[in-house]
């Protein structure tokens, strides 16, 4: 059974978080997959956006949470 298509919609590109040397660059987009309902997305995105590697995507209530974690996150307990 062939594999099926996956298609997107990149509605609103919201910026650019990191590059690679590849020229990839991590990005977060609202994406709407396979004609569903919008979703902020992160992940690494071809220059032309023809490809892309794996990421996240998150409903609403999802963004909210994380911004509600992300508040309080210390920076330096990340490296």
């Amino acid at each position: 059974m062939p594999a099926k298509e996956i298609t997107y919609e990149i509605v609103e590109q919201i910026g650019v978080i990191s590059s690679s040397p590849k020229g990839w660059n991590r990005e977060v987009n609202i994406v709407k997959w396979n004609n569903g309902n919008p979703k902020l997305d992160v992940r690494d995105w071809a220059p032309d956006h023809s490809k892309m590697g794996k990421g996240i995507s998150l409903k609403n209530e999802e963004v909210a949470l994380l911004k509600a974690l992300l508040e309080d996150l210390e920076l330096d307990k990340i490296s």
